[in-house]
This record gives structure tokens, sequence and C-alpha cells, in this order.
């Protein structure tokens, strides 16, 4: 019997490229005493903190595998909870970025998290439409909070009382006590989702934000602070009792209704509307720790501050509010300086972090922008990527930017702005890049100024694809105007320099019946590939562009391919989600493989041996043997589509995009994989993830045996024990 072929594992080595996730919310925190300086993000299943005054990232809290959702700092500054998408909680300690404690208790994503005055207690509401409250010193839940028909949007802790207050998508508002665990109160006054909620006022007052642009203000008034009410009166009809305090204006639909009138503990009666100037549904309603000011920003760019004014100052019609925000705002925090200034830090939708400042206090305030975060990820998705031929430069482009990235670091070192990315390479010596188009241009930049070289236009259609020749003296283009380019590189003479610069000039052209969606070259350079966009992939000899062969057999089209080092193999990764492994020497397919769940959008062979890589849309890589035909491993890690990847020339790291924002690299290690053994973990992880809490059959079956074996034990042992009492007694 032979030896097992062995594989090298790759595995998750870093995140970059990212600068905060669009499913969470940014939080203010405290790092080394300083206040409103450091800011907490979401980024995929990490935390990242960010300095704002420095742009850096001094911090990354490492998550698992789940997406994050939800974050929330503790009043005390030590700590960070976060929400996942699985329903756990972890607690991070800021100081030495571990998360030592971990609440699993929701069997859905985490949507709201808040920490009571003291930091003891956290509640916890998630879309499973339950509200834990757990006790963070002990790490343990104390109770779970049931009565919300759809997912919960804010939880509240009262200052003075022992209360709970929450919202949620079933429209309703729902005040707990926590005494006793139960509602005792549900306001039913919003027609709509109620997606947020603040208490202003030292508690006194409650203002919610819907579907609507209407924030609803309500006045709480406490039992004991009501006069000459000893106990609560009970609920009567809306038509029998006009002076009830539990009122909304009719046209707000039924009145609030009481599930204990006996055990009622507070009164609620609506005050009144603030018109906001978003006509879309609320996102988030903040406030600041002072209670003044509250703040309060919609699906549109537009952030809204009000100031809550005292009794005094309500005589002065002081009533300004203020809207800055140059982008789509995701989520955003408050914090209030001792000085009277007021920080608000957005999170935005296109990665980007930006910080303001307001003097409330003045005549006429207007915001300004104190920083931005921008440097460290792309404003929009990564479409292509490229390694230098040293390993150590990373390529990435989007639709506005090109960025080279150190990879050992993982920092940016070089930012240029380019049109609509489709595709790259490193120009052999690594000190130019050239781009390809969704305009059909080729852009070339010199990295060492950062400048723009040349811009040629190339194609009428988009540039799908590039390919340098094996011999460096050239590339070959694709494009949706049918066609197929040929070009070389060559010295011109610079205009603003005596010294002369690169440049390129089209040699050939190759006229085709179909778009052009991808080109290859073989290593030989005695073959070129060409996908097109009838689903075949078609050959061609480069010197005399003469046909060779068709490879027909997707259903759909051939969207990336790469021929292997020695020219025996090509790889072919199409729409229809399979990959299909062909001889070059008479174009036969050797085998069709079912790759991924959705859209194989990128295929790359490792340097120097037949093992490959692939990307789908359903946010996988898999790798591959295209000797064997066999599955070798699969890298999760990306939470949406991914566009592309990059192999290193050595074939140790891997660098791959996706539509989250995220760039990833993958790292070979030293450690042997051995198919059957990953086989082996991945049945049994279907298996865990499938049972849903029922018995699996086959699985727990050795703890079964352990068991019964111990119960056969015990019994004998306590025979032997009656049969010695027995004994002794005579």
């Amino acid at each position: 019997m032979g030896l097992t072929k062995q594989y090298l594992r790759y595995v998750a080595s870093a995140v970059f490229g990212l600068i905060g996730s669009q499913k969470g919310n940014i939080v203010f925190v405290t790092l080394r005493g300083e206040k409103g300086r450091y800011v907490a993000v979401p980024a995929c299943e990490h935390v990242f903190i960010w300095d704002l005054r420095k742009g850096e990232k001094i911090l990354i809290l490492q998550g698992l595998k789940q997406e994050v959702t939800c974050l929330c700092p503790s009043p005390d500054g030590l700590h960070l909870a976060v929400g996942y998408e699985d329903g756990s909680i972890r607690i991070f300690s800021l100081l030495s970025g571990e998360g030592n404690v971990t609440f699993n208790g929701h069997k859905a994503a985490i949507t709201s998290l808040k920490y009571d005055q003291l930091g003891g207690r956290l509640a916890s509401g998630s879309k499973d439409t339950d509200t834990i409250v757990w006790d963070v010193i002990n790490e343990s839940g104390l109770y779970r909070l049931k009565g919300h028909k759809d997912a919960i949007t804010q939880a509240l802790f009262l200052r003075e009382k022992n209360l709970l207050v929450t919202s949620g998508k079933d429209t309703m508002v729902k005040w707990w006590d926590l005494d006793t665990q139960h509602c005792f109160k549900t306001m039913v006054g919003h027609r709509t989702e109620v997606w947020g909620l603040v208490l202003v006022s030292e508690d006194k007052r409650l203002i919610t934000g819907a579907s609507d642009s209407e924030l609803r203000a309500w006045d709480i008034a406490y039992l004991q602070e009501v006069e000459d009410i000893e106990e609560p009166e009970p609920k009567k009809s809306k038509a029998s009792s006009p002076g009830i305090q539990d009122t909304h204006e009719p046209e707000e639909g039924t009145p609030e209704t009481d599930e204990t009138p006996e055990d009622r503990i507070l009164t609620c009666r609506k005050a009144g509307s603030i018109m906001r100037e978003g006509r879309d549904r609320v996102v988030n309603l903040a406030v600041d720790r002072t209670g003044r000011i509250l703040a309060c920003h919609g699906t549109d760019s537009v952030l809204e501050v009000f100031c809550i004014l005292s009794k005094a100052e309500v005589q002065k019609k002081m009533d300004k509010k203020m809207k800055k925000a140059r982008k789509k705002a995701k989520s955003f925090d408050l914090i209030h300086s001792p000085q009277g200034e007021l920080k608000a830090v957005f999170l935005l939708q296109n990665n980007l972090v930006e910080s303001y400042s307001l003097h409330p206090s003045a005549p006429a305030p207007q915001p300004v922008r104190t920083s931005r975060i921008t440097i460290g990820g792309h404003r929009s998705d990564v479409r292509t990527l490229s390694f230098s031929s040293d390993n150590i430069a990373v390529l990435s482009a989007a639709a506005d930017s090109v960025k080279i990235w150190n990879r050992a670091t993982l920092q940016c070192i070089r930012t240029m702005t380019c049109e609509y990315a489709l595709c790259s390479f490193f120009v052999p010596g690594d000190r130019q890049v050239v781009i390809g188009t969704k305009t059909g241009k080729l852009q070339l930049y010199d990295l060492a100024s950062g400048n723009l070289l040349e811009t040629i236009d190339a194609h009428d259609g988009a540039l799908w694809s590039l390919s340098l020749s094996p011999d460096q003296h050239g590339f070959v283009t694709g494009g949706a105007d049918k066609s197929v380019k040929f070009w070389d590189f060559e010295l011109v003479k610079d205009e603003n320099s005596t010294q002369k610069r690169l440049s390129v000039k089209q040699t050939r052209t190759l006229q085709l019946d179909e778009d052009v969606l991808c080109v290859s070259y073989s290593p030989n350079q005695k073959l070129l590939a060409v996908s097109l966009l009838d689903c075949t992939v078609k050959i061609f000899y480069v010197d005399t562009l003469k046909f060779f062969l068709s490879l027909y057999g997707h259903k759909l089209p051939v969207i990336c391919m790469d021929i292997s080092y020695d020219g025996a193999l090509i790889a072919t990764g199409s729409a229809d989600r399979n990959v299909k492994i062909w001889g070059l020497d008479f174009g036969d397919c050797h085998k069709s493989l079912f790759a991924h769940d959705d859209s194989v959008m990128y295929l790359q062979f490792v340097p120097k041996s037949h093992l490959f890589f692939t990307a789908g849309k359903d946010h996988k890589i898999k790798q591959w043997d295209a000797d064997k035909f066999e599955h070798i491993q699969t890298l999760e890690g990306h939470h949406q589509e991914i566009w592309c990847l990059a192999v290193s020339p050595s074939g140790d790291y891997v660098v791959s995009s996706s539509h989250d924002k995220s760039l990833r690299l993958w790292e070979r290690t030293r450690e042997p994989l051995i198919l059957e053994e990953e086989r082996e973990m991945v049945r049994t992880r279907a298996y865990t993830e499938c049972a849903g809490g029922w018995v699996v059959p086959g699985c727990g079956a050795e703890r079964i045996m352990e068991a019964v074996e111990l119960y056969r034990e015990e019994t004998a042992k306590r025979k032997e024990h009656k049969a010695i009492c027995k004994a002794a007694k005579r």
C-alpha cells in the first residue's frame, strides 16, 4: 500500500482592510483614563478599538466565528459587553483584551445590551423576543422576561427604581418590575415598530422613536409621588373615565393596558411629540450621561441633536438642532465633556469612522469635524487582489482607490485614487502596478510616488481580465467589447523629467464573437485560454492566434480559470457552481466537481503544485487537489460573498476579499492535514449543527456506555456494602 499524500493546513492569520462592519453599533470606550479619544467598532467576528486622534488600531478583541451585532461599555469603563449573531454575549476586559465571561441564553442574534447604573447587571434583548437580565459579578443569569412578540430593540434600567423598560418591533413598550419579574404595564400607543427609547429628565420622561417621523414624549409619574392616592384606581374604559392618567390622544389607538392594575407602580401620559426632519424610521436614539443632549438618526444622512431644556430655559425658547453627516450613518455614540463640549462619533455605511464636536451653549452651535479614520480600509467592496513577487506587498483595489498593504504588519503603505477597478497585477520589479477598470481603461501607477503615470483607453466595455505573460515582457487583456488585446512594456521619455518612464503599447488584437470574461497564458507562453460569455473556453496559439481547442460543458459562463505551473491542466470555475478540470493536451474533461453552493467567483493554482483554491458567493474558500480530485479543506471566516483571492508566489499565503468589506489573510502552517480526519471533523460539526437539541443517532454513544458502566460499578459497590452491614449486625 502506497503512502498517503500529505497536505499542509492553511489557517486564518488576520483580518485587515476593515474599519467597521455594519451589523453592530459604535461606542466610545475609556482607555488609559482618557474619555472621548477611543472608540470600539464591530469588525465581523472581532471588535477593533481605534484611536481617533492618531487614526490607529490599538487593540483587537478576538471573536470566535459569529458576527458582532451589539456593543455596550460598562459604566466604570473597564469592560465591554459584546453580543453576537448566535445569541451569545462575551464580557471583555479593556485592560487585557481578554474575554473572560461568556453568557449563553438567547437563541438568536443580540439586538440590545445595557448595563445598570452600577454595572452589576446587564440586560440583553434578542431577536428571539426574550429579555434576559444577567448578574455580571456572579457570571450567571438572573431571570428571563417573556412578553414581546417580536425582536427586542431596546432595554433600559431606571436609575433609582428596580424597574426595566423594553421596546420591540411588536409596537409595544413594556415596563417590568424586577423584584417580581413581571410586566406591570404595556404601552400600546405606537402604530409601528418601536426602534428606540431613552429616559431623560431624571427618569421622569420617556422618549420613543418609531417607524414614522414623530418622536413621542411620555411623562412618567411614580405612584408614591402622586398626591392623595393611596392605591391605584382600577382600570376603566376610555369612555367612562375621561380624566384617567393613562390615556393617549384619540388617533393613537387604544389606551395602554395594565397587566395587574392593583400592582401598578407608575403612570405614563403622553406629553407631546417632536417632529423629526427625517421621514423614515428611527435607527438609533441616544442620550448623553448628563441627560441634557438627545440625538436621533434615521435611515437618511441626518443626525438631529436636541438640547433638553430645564423649565427656566424653556421660557427662553432655546431650541436649536444640528445636522451633519456626509455619508449615510449606520450608528453613532455621544459623550459630553466637563467643559460642555459634545462629541459625536459615527460609523458610516462606507467603512468609515468620523467624529464631530459641538458646543451646545454657543449662540449658533455648528458642528465641526475633528477626525476621520479612512486609511484602514476601502469605501466599497474590493474587486481585485494581487501579491508582489517577493510575497511582501498586497495590492487591493475597489471602486475608488488602490491600496498597497504590507503583508507582515497589515499596514496600508500607499493609497491611490483610481476608477472602478476589476483586475490588477504588479509589473515585474514591483515598482509599478497596472489596473483594469470597468470603463475599459488601463491605469499605470508608480508605487514610489503614488502617481498615476498613464491612462490608456484599452477596451470599449469593461476590462474584465489581465494576464501577465510568462516572459514578463507584456500582458494580455480581455474585455466586454469581444476582443483580446496584447500589450508590451516599453520605456518612453517623461515630459516632466529627463528620465524615461514605463509605458505600454498595443501590439495585436484578437476579435471574438462573444464578450471576454477571463484570459490566461499557459506557463510556456504557447497557448492562451479565453473564457467567453457563451459558456465555453477557447484555447488559441499565442504566436499565430489560431484556434486550438474549445472546452464546453459548463451550463453558465466561466467566471474564472487558471492553468497549472506545468501547463498540463486548466481548471475553470463557473456561475453554475461547478469547477471542471481539463487536460490542455486534448481538451478532455478529467473531472467535474460541485464546488460551492453559489457562483464560483475566483480560482487560482498554488504555485509549483496541482492544488488550487476556489472562492464562492457561499462565503467559503475551498482547496482542491486537481490530480486526485479531492476536496482538501474549507476556509471559513467571511460573512458575505467572496469576490476574489490571491495566492502568494511562494504559496505560503492566501488573501481574500468579501462583500463584508474585510480582507483576510490565510497562512500555510507546517501542520499536516489528513483527509480522513478532516472529513470526520466536518461530519461531526454537521451533526452538531443539525441536531438542534435533539439526540442524533451515533452521537454520544461512548458517553452512554461510560454511564452504563459507572452504574454497574456503583450498583455492585452498593450490594457489597449492604452485605458487609448485614454481616456486622450478626
